[in-house]
């Protein structure tokens, strides 16, 4: 892999070989993030302190572009060698608050050029959507927060930075395919099950009309779980918008119930929203899974691996 450096005034730094690196795709939030370490020379010193972006490429392809949020120089026993860091582009919609705004019958193309456009974000592919009533964003809300609310409460569905930054406002759409079994060189793998924090139950209560509305886990109820959030909405909430509410906090509390984690050897073997085939018959782990997270590490001394963070598929 090979990383570049855009500094704020507009200038473009091939950075050297890389000694490390660490590449971790979500695709959403918690954002992309990097980590890469190189060898140092005095004449970076005005490249650093002016980087800003920040792209990472293999074998020809944009793999990362994301923002610069650190660097370190350290002298040690390996020489000087400087290290860079940041997060992909969704943290500058997390880093920027919205003022409180409230729209009449907005598009998501409006809700775009008001909250995302403005801090240099293309966006590729944008669902047809329309509020059809008032869509408010409160104070202290930030830009990402407004747009997937919107994109959740209109369409069903959370926006996604694809590997080159641009922002794809869609449903996320089939990945590839992929299968592991006992006969693929499986690093290491862990099945882990959490049942803290799923909710059983979400009552809804609309507090200016004075309507409730409860959504039910029951697959958690029949195992034995005992969780109730109880939140409270703004005035004119539609039934649908209510029930919508419930059974995203649900979903939401349920992400990290069951993960499986996976580790392999190379780079770039899979992305967030591919589809993974496990059949281990030693750990008696099978099933089809979506590709949460993937982290891509190497170094001098341990080589290629990627770990990719499997949940199952909703």
């Amino acid at each position: 892999m090979t990383g570049r450096i855009f500094t704020a005034d507009h200038h473009v730094y091939d950075l050297p070989a890389l000694l490390s690196w660490n590449v971790t795709h979500t695709g959403s939030v918690p954002c992309d993030s990097y980590t890469v370490t190189f060898l140092y020379q005095k004449e970076m010193a005005p490249v650093l302190k002016m980087a800003a972006g920040f792209s990472a490429f293999h074998n020809g392809e944009t793999m990362l572009r994301a923002t610069v949020d650190e660097y370190a120089v350290e002298m040690g026993a390996e020489g000087i060698t400087a290290t860079v860091s940041g997060r992909g582009f969704a943290a500058r919609l997390l880093d920027n608050e919205s003022r409180p705004v409230t729209y009449q019958d907005a598009t998501l193309a409006e809700i775009i050029r008001c909250h995302v456009a403005p801090y240099g974000i293309r966006c590729t592919e944008a669902a047809d959507l329309r509020a059809g009533s008032v869509f408010t964003v409160s104070a202290g809300v930030s830009q990402w927060r407004a747009l997937e609310d919107f994109c959740l409460t209109y369409g069903g569905f959370s926006p996604r930075f694809a590997r080159d930054g641009s922002l794809l406002a869609v449903p996320e759409k089939e990945g590839r395919r992929l299968r592991i079994g006992d006969g693929d060189p499986v690093l290491s793998c862990t099945l882990r099950e959490d049942h803290y924090g799923v909710l059983t139950e979400a009552l809804i209560i609309d507090k200016t009309r004075n309507l409730s509305y409860s959504v039910k886990n029951q697959d958690m109820i029949d195992k034995g779980g005992q969780c109730r959030r109880v939140i409270y909405t703004p005035g004119n909430r539609t039934w649908a918008a209510m029930r919508y509410t419930g059974e995203y906090q649900i979903k939401k509390s349920r992400e990290d119930e069951k993960a499986v984690t996976v580790t392999l050897p190379g780079s770039f073997l899979a992305f967030p929203g591919d589809r993974v085939s496990l059949d281990l018959k030693r750990l008696g782990l099978s099933g089809d899974f979506r590709v949460a997270e993937a982290e891509n590490t190497f170094s001098a001394q341990k080589g290629a691996a990627v770990t990719l963070t499997l949940k199952e598929r909703g």
